[in-house]
């Protein structure tokens, strides 16, 4: 019995996306005290709470 595998091409790597937004971050957090790191999460972070 044969079985075929299908490859498909990813659209949307997931993996490299999110370690590129991760060094994003990491680049604009960097020098930092932990009061201006703080602010910038509660600026940059989804609003969950309705």
């Amino acid at each position: 019995m044969e079985t075929k595998t299908k490859i498909r091409a990813k659209t949307f790597d997931t993996v490299k996306t999110f370690r590129e937004i991760k060094e994003k971050i990491s680049l604009e957090l960097v020098g930092k005290s932990s009061r201006e790191i703080k602010a910038y999460l509660q600026a940059n972070s989804l609003r969950l709470q309705s």
